[in-house]
This record gives structure tokens, sequence and C-alpha cells, in this order.
């Protein structure tokens, strides 16, 4: 049978059940019992009365008896239904409910012979009609761009996908808690800022109208976060959106979740011993051990991590000295290598790191002291005759989860390396710096030795859930418009 007639049958149940004063869309119904808690206190409840409610999952007929399964959020309960005992309106109201619909069930709990937890149904209250059908259970959702497209349907179909969402929401919860356990406080900065900065990367343009001026939404907040720095604050963290105007693949999405934090006198070593301690105690509350598996390989997580210079692991997976050889060397052996090399230089390096160096951290490893031209706003290593900032990077299962920085506090040093950011933005490099002279004023009143760190909570999520697409830990990714 066609989609289209069968939603019109459906829509001949609704006007059905309308004529018997049944209207689903303005039913009222007490607050249902959650169906766990019936399954979980089966002893409380046996015998006695529940009010329950959910969405129709499968309705099977046995002679004069049916049974139902209904689904709420997180489970699923059996309905029993028999003539004698329902009686004929009941009977009847069941006769034009179908598969999608939301029903509320008043009736009393028992278990079959088979042990199974189950309500005899005494009245059903039609909540919602379900106008178009499911998908069809044995064969669920399986297209992946109409699981995207229409999320809701592959959250009902696929309680895998549920699950995920499930752990998102509780790694973003523990990681709050372990933030405000250790005295950060939560704070928010602007989406809609006059010059976006923080990061390289393109932004989104849009318009304010009433003020006639051109906005950027945020690529990051970090020079706001930094702002409260120079106010007084010590100890900051923001769980927010960015938005960079890039490609989408399996782990960028142009609209990203990040957590973000700054602390006042700590340097990039103390933050890095932070991060491993946060991470780990993460990973032990969401999976219950100290290890997990991505992709097939079994991840452990250490106390102390591994680490490696980006310089030594330039070396090592691409065979390139970054702090000897020349720009034109490199470039030569990024050639050799595959690496489109009319790109940037930074973007050249960025692109060799990516596909020659990553795909070998799958255990944690901390990448550190990057070359000063990759880092415009972190500090300057000591020593390292002004080639090396105090910059690590976190990496667990060949993803890079997050940038961490001892933070450039010098007006003057700040200024200068803007200047060189907007002098390649000139060129036509898009995801330069721009100048920011109010954040260089910020620094002039002051800014405390300060270490920084930004943590991709999609990425991390997609570790924990073990998936291999960016997309499948967002509930509504971007998508090119159908046609």
């Amino acid at each position: 049978m066609e989609h289209d007639d069968l939603t019109k049958i459906r829509e001949e149940k609704l006007n059905k059940l309308e004529e018997k004063g049944q209207n689903p869309f303005r039913n009222k119904f007490p607050l249902p019992i959650p169906l766990s808690q019936i399954i979980q206190q089966f002893e409380q409840f046996q015998g006695k009365s529940v009010k329950v409610a959910g969405r129709i999952m499968s309705i099977r007929e046995h002679g004069k008896s049916t049974f139902m399964d209904i689904q709420d959020k997180d489970s699923k309960i059996q309905v029993y239904l028999k003539i004698d005992t329902s009686g004929e309106e009941t009977y009847n109201i069941l006769q034009l409910l179908d598969i999608g619909d939301h029903i509320g069930v008043t009736g009393e709990v028992f278990k079959t012979r088979t042990g199974e937890v189950t309500i005899v149904a005494k009245n059903l209250t039609p909540l919602t009609k379900c106008l178009r059908p499911l998908p069809q259970k044995w064969y669920g959702l399986q297209d992946v761009e109409t699981r995207y497209r229409q999320r809701y349907l592959d959250l009902v179909m696929n309680p895998d996908v549920k699950n995920i969402f499930l752990s998102r929401s509780k790694i973003i919860t523990s990681m709050r808690n372990f933030l405000n356990k250790h005295d950060f406080i939560e704070v928010e900065t602007p989406m809609m800022q006059p010059i976006p900065g923080g990061a390289l990367a393109k932004p989104f343009i849009t318009h304010h109208n009433a003020l006639d001026i051109d906005l950027y939404l945020r690529i990051a907040p970090e020079l706001y976060l930094k702002k409260l720095i120079v106010g007084g604050y010590e100890k900051i963290y923001e769980i927010n959106r960015n938005f960079r105007n890039e490609g989408t693949s399996t782990r960028h999405n142009p609209e990203f979740t990040m957590m973000e934090l700054y602390w006042a006198y700590a340097d990039y070593e103390i933050l890095m011993e932070f991060t491993e301690q946060m991470l780990n105690e993460l990973v032990r509350e969401v999976k219950g051990k100290e290890e997990l598996v991505y992709q097939s390989q079994t991840i452990s997580f250490p106390k102390k991590w591994e680490r490696i210079t980006y310089a030594e692991a330039f070396k090592k997976y691409c065979s390139i000295d970054v702090l000897k050889d020349s720009e034109d060397k490199i470039k030569q052996e990024a050639k050799k290598k595959g690496i489109d090399t009319e790109d940037s230089f930074w973007r050249i390096l960025d692109s060799l790191f990516k596909k020659f160096a990553i795909p070998n951290f799958i255990q944690p490893i901390f990448v550190v002291d990057f070359p000063i031209e990759l880092s415009p706003l972190a500090k300057e290593k000591q020593d390292s005759e002004g080639k090396i900032v105090e910059r690590f990077q976190p990496f667990i299962g060949a993803l890079e989860l997050g940038n961490a920085y001892s933070e450039l506090n010098d007006p003057k040093e700040q200024e200068k390396r803007f200047t060189k950011q907007a002098e390649m933005r000139d060129k036509g490099d898009e995801e330069a710096h721009y100048l920011d002279r109010d954040f260089i004023t910020a620094l002039e009143f002051g800014m405390p030795p300060t270490a920084g760190l930004g943590i991709g909570i999609d990425r991390l999520t997609m570790l924990l859930t073990d998936v291999k697409s960016i997309r499948d830990v967002i509930l509504f990714p971007l998508l090119r418009p159908e046609v």
C-alpha cells in the first residue's frame, strides 16, 4: 500500500475517534508513572492500578486478545487487552489506534507465565495520532542521510542512537561537575562579535540592521574569556557553540560545541596535569573503568600520559625537522608526500601533521611545544630563541580533542603577532587573525600569567560512544537543503 494511502487511513481513524468524543490532540491524562519504575519495582506495583503513557511500537492480535508494546523515554512495557476485561468501548478505541500513536493506559500490573511485566488495560486514552507510518520495525531507519534529516525518527526507531545522546549529556554534566568541584565559575560570552578572534578559522558573517554593522558568529570565546581574567576572575569556563565557515567531514561540523577554560597563575604544565586528571575521571565516570574501545582498538588511560614534542613527532612520522629545515625544503618534502604546497605554510605543516602523525596517536598522548608561527596567542617558551611556544594538544584514538597553552599576556608582543597575522590576511589568508585593538587594550591593564584549554565536546563524545562520524553525536548536523 502506498504511503499516501496509509496516511489517509490514519486520518480516517482520527475522524472516527473524534466522532466518539476522543480527540487525541486535546485529551487530558495525568502525569504517568515511568515504565522503568514499574518494571524495576514490580513487587510494589503488582495487582495495583497504574496510569502509564507512551508510544505504541507494536500491536499483536491473538483471537479476541490484543497485545501492545508501548515505549516511553527509556523503557518498553507490554499492554494486554481482552474485550471481556477491557470493555467494549475501550476495545472499539483500540481498533482505531496505530503503531506510532501516543496513548495513556489505565490498568493493573501483573506478570505473564513467561515472566514479562504486563499491564491489563481497563481504559485507553488516545493522546496523539501518528498520521504517518513509522519505518518498518525489522528494517528500522537505515538510510544515513534520512537519519540525520529526520533525527526524530532516528531516535524513535534506533535505541542505540538515543543512548549516544544520553551519553553526550552525561559527558557534559560530568565535565561541568568536575570543573565546579575545582572552583571554576561558568560564564557566558557573546556569540556575535564585531571582530572574530581566538582561533585560526574563517568566520560566518551576519548583519545587524539597527546598528547597520556587520557581525561575526564567534569562532572561539577565547579573547572575551581572557578579558574576564583581566577583570579579576581566576578560574572560569564556558561550554557553548563555536562556528567556523569550513567544509564538513567525519570530524568537522561548521557548528560545534567546545568547553573552554582559563586559569590565572597556572601554566601549560599545570594545566596538562589537570587535563589528564579531568579526562581520566570522565572516562571512569562514563565508562565505569579506566579503558574503552574505540573503533576496535582498546585504549587505556594511565595516570601519566605520554608526551612528545611537535618537532619530535614531525621528525618521527613525517621525516622533517621543523626547527632546522628551511621553508623551501619542507615544501619540497610536502609535495613528495602528496600535500598541496600552494596553501599557506602553516596550512602545509597542519596537513602533514594530520596525514602522517595524528593517525599514530591512539593511546592518550600530549603533543607539546609548537612552533610560534602556529600559535599567535601562546606564550613563548623560555630559552627557545623565539621559535617555540608553551602549547599542548591532547590526542586519543587518533582524534585531536583540544588545544591548550600558557597565554601570551604581553600586550606589545601580542600586537606584533596580530600585525603579522593581519599581513597574512591582506595576502589572502582568510583564516588568519584580525587585529583586535580592544583585546590589546585589555592586556595593557594587566592579565596575570594564565593557562587556557579548549576541549571539543563532539569529538570527546565520539570517543566515549565509539562512533566514527561527528554527525552521529550532533542531534541536527548541518546538511545541504533538499531540492
